[in-house]
Protein backbone atom coordinates (compact mmCIF):
# COMPACT_ATOMS: atom_id res chain seq x y z
CA UNK A 1 0.00 0.00 0.00
CA UNK A 2 2.84 2.68 1.20
CA UNK A 3 4.48 2.53 -2.46
CA UNK A 4 0.84 3.30 -3.92
CA UNK A 5 0.35 6.53 -1.72
CA UNK A 6 2.02 9.73 -2.23
CA UNK A 7 1.83 12.42 0.93
CA UNK A 8 1.18 15.85 0.47
CA UNK A 9 1.34 18.48 3.48
CA UNK A 10 -1.26 21.54 2.37
CA UNK A 11 0.37 24.40 3.95
CA UNK A 12 -0.92 27.00 0.97
CA UNK A 13 -3.52 29.73 3.29
CA UNK A 14 -2.57 32.85 4.83
CA UNK A 15 -2.53 32.03 8.32
CA UNK A 16 -4.61 35.74 8.80
CA UNK A 17 -5.76 34.16 12.51
CA UNK A 18 -1.73 33.83 13.58
CA UNK A 19 -0.62 37.40 12.05
CA UNK A 20 1.07 36.01 9.06
CA UNK A 21 3.74 33.66 7.80
CA UNK A 22 3.82 30.38 7.92
CA UNK A 23 1.91 28.32 10.43
CA UNK A 24 3.89 24.85 10.03
CA UNK A 25 6.76 27.00 11.16
CA UNK A 26 5.79 27.73 14.18
CA UNK A 27 7.42 25.74 17.06
CA UNK A 28 5.32 23.47 19.63
CA UNK A 29 7.81 22.19 21.91
CA UNK A 30 11.06 21.25 20.35
CA UNK A 31 9.48 20.88 16.81
CA UNK A 32 8.06 22.88 14.08
CA UNK A 33 4.08 21.99 13.12
CA UNK A 34 5.32 20.71 10.05
CA UNK A 35 8.27 18.39 11.81
CA UNK A 36 5.47 16.63 13.80
CA UNK A 37 3.17 16.29 10.85
CA UNK A 38 5.92 14.78 9.01
CA UNK A 39 7.22 12.58 11.53
CA UNK A 40 3.72 11.10 11.91
CA UNK A 41 3.54 10.75 8.36
CA UNK A 42 6.61 9.34 6.88
CA UNK A 43 6.11 5.76 7.72
CA UNK A 44 2.50 5.93 6.19
CA UNK A 45 3.40 7.33 2.45
CA UNK A 46 5.88 6.53 -0.35
CA UNK A 47 6.75 10.10 -1.93
CA UNK A 48 6.15 13.05 -0.08
CA UNK A 49 5.68 16.95 -1.41
CA UNK A 50 4.69 19.95 0.74
CA UNK A 51 2.05 22.13 -1.06
CA UNK A 52 2.89 25.98 -0.41
CA UNK A 53 2.96 29.53 -1.98
CA UNK A 54 5.92 31.71 -2.02
CA UNK A 55 9.51 31.53 -1.79
CA UNK A 56 10.56 27.81 -1.78
CA UNK A 57 13.63 27.95 0.04
CA UNK A 58 11.81 29.22 3.26
CA UNK A 59 11.15 24.83 3.59
CA UNK A 60 14.82 23.82 2.21
CA UNK A 61 15.80 22.64 5.35
CA UNK A 62 12.85 19.89 5.38
CA UNK A 63 14.02 18.01 2.25
CA UNK A 64 11.02 17.81 0.79
CA UNK A 65 10.61 19.39 -3.07
CA UNK A 66 7.69 22.19 -3.00
CA UNK A 67 4.86 22.59 -5.04
CA UNK A 68 2.85 25.76 -5.82
CA UNK A 69 -0.91 25.63 -6.07
CA UNK A 70 -1.54 25.02 -9.92
CA UNK A 71 -4.37 27.09 -9.63
CA UNK A 72 -3.56 30.75 -8.39
CA UNK A 73 -5.19 33.16 -6.26
CA UNK A 74 -5.53 30.98 -2.76
CA UNK A 75 -8.23 29.18 -3.78
CA UNK A 76 -8.53 26.92 -0.69
CA UNK A 77 -7.10 23.34 0.20
CA UNK A 78 -8.82 21.82 -2.67
CA UNK A 79 -6.10 23.52 -5.02
CA UNK A 80 -3.66 21.47 -2.80
CA UNK A 81 -5.29 18.59 -3.32
CA UNK A 82 -5.49 19.15 -6.78
CA UNK A 83 -1.98 20.11 -6.79
CA UNK A 84 -0.87 17.12 -5.00
CA UNK A 85 -2.29 14.68 -7.92
CA UNK A 86 -0.86 16.83 -10.55
CA UNK A 87 2.46 16.48 -8.99
CA UNK A 88 2.01 12.60 -8.36
CA UNK A 89 1.00 12.21 -11.84
CA UNK A 90 4.18 13.63 -13.02
CA UNK A 91 7.25 13.00 -10.17
CA UNK A 92 5.25 10.07 -9.01
CA UNK A 93 4.32 7.94 -10.92
CA UNK A 94 4.25 4.38 -9.24
CA UNK A 95 1.46 6.03 -7.07
CA UNK A 96 -2.21 5.63 -7.73
CA UNK A 97 -3.20 7.98 -4.42
CA UNK A 98 -2.19 10.90 -3.23
CA UNK A 99 -3.45 10.85 1.01
CA UNK A 100 -3.63 15.02 2.36
CA UNK A 101 -2.55 16.02 5.42
CA UNK A 102 -2.90 19.88 6.76
CA UNK A 103 0.43 20.99 7.93
CA UNK A 104 -0.91 22.46 11.21
CA UNK A 105 -1.88 19.76 12.76
CA UNK A 106 1.05 18.09 15.14
CA UNK A 107 -1.26 14.85 16.42
CA UNK A 108 -1.80 13.19 12.96
CA UNK A 109 -3.01 9.32 13.49
CA UNK A 110 -0.14 7.22 12.58
CA UNK A 111 -2.66 4.92 11.33
CA UNK A 112 -4.65 7.11 9.11
CA UNK A 113 -3.61 5.90 5.52
CA UNK A 114 -4.01 2.97 6.87
CA UNK A 115 -7.51 2.77 7.69
CA UNK A 116 -8.48 5.32 4.60
CA UNK A 117 -6.99 2.60 2.44
CA UNK A 118 -8.84 -0.25 3.79
CA UNK A 119 -11.97 1.86 2.52
CA UNK A 120 -10.71 1.70 -0.94
CA UNK A 121 -10.19 -1.24 -0.75
CA UNK A 122 -13.93 -1.80 0.26
CA UNK A 123 -14.94 -0.13 -3.00
CA UNK A 124 -14.89 3.66 -1.70
CA UNK A 125 -13.44 6.04 -4.37
CA UNK A 126 -12.58 8.89 -1.67
CA UNK A 127 -12.07 8.61 1.69
CA UNK A 128 -11.75 11.14 4.33
CA UNK A 129 -11.25 11.58 8.60
CA UNK A 130 -13.84 12.05 10.87
CA UNK A 131 -13.63 12.49 14.92
CA UNK A 132 -16.47 13.87 17.05
CA UNK A 133 -19.05 14.18 14.70
CA UNK A 134 -16.99 16.58 12.50
CA UNK A 135 -15.83 15.75 8.70
CA UNK A 136 -12.40 16.16 8.30
CA UNK A 137 -11.68 16.76 4.23
CA UNK A 138 -8.68 17.62 4.02
CA UNK A 139 -7.22 14.47 5.62
CA UNK A 140 -8.38 12.35 2.91
CA UNK A 141 -7.16 9.76 0.71
CA UNK A 142 -7.31 10.49 -3.54
CA UNK A 143 -6.90 8.63 -6.78
CA UNK A 144 -4.85 10.34 -9.17
CA UNK A 145 -6.56 9.49 -11.60
CA UNK A 146 -9.55 11.73 -10.68
CA UNK A 147 -7.03 15.19 -11.12
CA UNK A 148 -8.55 15.98 -14.71
CA UNK A 149 -11.65 15.78 -13.49
CA UNK A 150 -10.89 17.72 -10.23
CA UNK A 151 -9.15 20.66 -12.85
CA UNK A 152 -12.00 20.84 -14.73
CA UNK A 153 -15.18 21.06 -11.44
CA UNK A 154 -12.83 24.32 -10.11
CA UNK A 155 -12.04 26.08 -13.86
CA UNK A 156 -15.37 25.48 -15.03
CA UNK A 157 -17.32 25.16 -12.21
CA UNK A 158 -15.57 27.24 -9.85
CA UNK A 159 -15.87 24.65 -6.97
CA UNK A 160 -13.90 25.57 -4.02
CA UNK A 161 -15.13 23.44 -1.36
CA UNK A 162 -13.84 19.94 -0.49
CA UNK A 163 -17.10 19.05 0.47
CA UNK A 164 -18.80 19.68 -2.54
CA UNK A 165 -16.38 17.70 -4.58
CA UNK A 166 -16.84 14.58 -2.25
CA UNK A 167 -20.00 14.55 -2.38
CA UNK A 168 -20.27 13.09 -6.14
CA UNK A 169 -18.09 10.07 -5.73
CA UNK A 170 -18.86 6.90 -3.41
CA UNK A 171 -17.03 8.39 0.13
CA UNK A 172 -15.36 6.47 2.57
CA UNK A 173 -15.35 7.83 5.86
CA UNK A 174 -13.37 6.82 8.68
CA UNK A 175 -14.05 8.38 12.48
CA UNK A 176 -11.08 8.61 14.98
CA UNK A 177 -11.29 8.83 18.74
CA UNK A 178 -10.78 12.46 20.55
CA UNK A 179 -9.05 10.60 23.77
CA UNK A 180 -6.29 12.25 24.66
CA UNK A 181 -6.79 14.58 22.45
CA UNK A 182 -8.95 15.33 19.20
CA UNK A 183 -5.96 14.01 16.54
CA UNK A 184 -7.11 16.66 14.17
CA UNK A 185 -6.68 19.73 16.48
CA UNK A 186 -5.01 22.06 14.08
CA UNK A 187 -3.18 25.36 15.05
CA UNK A 188 -4.88 28.13 13.76
CA UNK A 189 -4.54 31.13 16.68
CA UNK A 190 -1.75 31.27 18.95
CA UNK A 191 -4.14 30.14 22.26
CA UNK A 192 -4.45 26.98 20.10
CA UNK A 193 -0.43 26.91 20.11
CA UNK A 194 -0.65 27.29 23.91
CA UNK A 195 -3.60 24.73 23.96
CA UNK A 196 -1.20 22.19 22.41
CA UNK A 197 1.69 22.97 24.35
CA UNK A 198 -0.31 22.61 28.03
CA UNK A 199 -1.28 19.29 26.18
CA UNK A 200 2.21 17.82 25.51
CA UNK A 201 3.44 19.26 28.59
CA UNK A 202 0.88 16.82 30.43
CA UNK A 203 1.42 13.85 28.18
CA UNK A 204 5.27 13.95 29.36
Amino acid sequence: MKGKVAGVFLAGGRSSRMGGGDKCLKRLGDQTLLSRAIERTKDQVGPMVLNANGDPTRFSSYGLPVAADVISDFPGPLAGVLTGLEWAARYAPECEYVATFASDTPFIPRSLVQKLYKLIELGAILACATSNRRHHPVFGLWPVRERSRLRETMLVDNTRKVDVWTARYKLGIVDFSTKPIDPFFNVNTPEDLAYAEDFLARMR
